[in-house]
């Protein structure tokens, strides 16, 4: 970075404060948007390095898939929580994408992931997505794609159905509010594939386990799992 930007971008660090978006402080100029005492407090997982984790424990004996990860624990009032609010409520759209590539680069050396044809995220109903202006799945989706150099998708897994936020549903509500919901436009693209569906967080499953089930419905596929997030029970 030249001197010239250095004191333009602390110029306007002046008057346009960048902040941390876990914690709120102002950040450096050429900061990323997360400050490094944050990124040191983040909670991250090892779920890449073996098959069967907490991930993967909460999933079993439901749907057949093969691998599963989330990056990070979420936990109430943690460092996770405001990253996961902005991404999904204002408009940080690029932190997902952010995120996603800093997740693909620890997939894409776990032996586990290192044939996945497709990245799926898990769909926005088209109402939804307007009111939004993106899908934070998606934005996440990008990421990995550019960090593991695998093609994404947001119209080979599509949704059917507008359903309410699973936010503040208990487990039960949860698979009933995402119960056939989605559908696979494009199936001959995935069929035989090692599909990797992307979502946010992961709480009960229930939205992944939904979305598993209709690719499944269509064609024979291997299914993972991965996540920004995996919610502490």
């Amino acid at each position: 970075m030249t001197t010239l930007r250095k004191m333009a971008e602390g110029l306007a660090g002046l008057f346009y404060p960048k902040l941390c978006l876990s914690c709120g402080r102002n950040l450096p100029p050429g900061t990323l948007k997360i400050c490094l005492d944050c990124r040191s407090d983040l909670h991250y997982t090892d779920h890449h390095l073996y098959l069967e984790n907490h991930f993967s424990d909460r999933l079993f004996g439901r749907i057949p898939f093969y691998a599963a990860a989330g990056l990070f624990v979420f936990r109430k009032g943690g460092r996770v929580q405001p990253l996961i609010h902005a991404l999904k409520y204002k408009g940080n759209h690029q932190l997902g994408v952010e995120l996603g590539r800093q997740h693909g680069l620890v997939l894409r050396e776990s032996e586990f992931f290192a044939d996945i044809d497709w990245i799926l995220p898990v769909p926005l109903h088209i109402k939804k997505k307007r009111l939004r202006g993106y899908n934070q799945s998606a934005m996440y989706a990008q990421g990995l794609s550019e960090a593991m150099n695998v093609p994404y998708s947001d119209r080979i897994l599509i949704r059917k159905t507008y359903t309410e936020t699973q936010t503040k549903k208990g487990m039960d509500d949860r698979f009933k509010n995402v119960h056939s919901v989605f559908d696979v436009a494009k199936p001959e693209l995935i069929r035989q594939k090692h599909v990797l569906i992307v979502d946010d967080v992961m709480t009960t499953g229930a939205t992944l386990e939904s979305c598993a089930k209709a690719v499944l419905a269509k064609v024979e596929a291997r299914i993972s799992f991965a996540t920004i997030a995996i919610a502490e029970h």
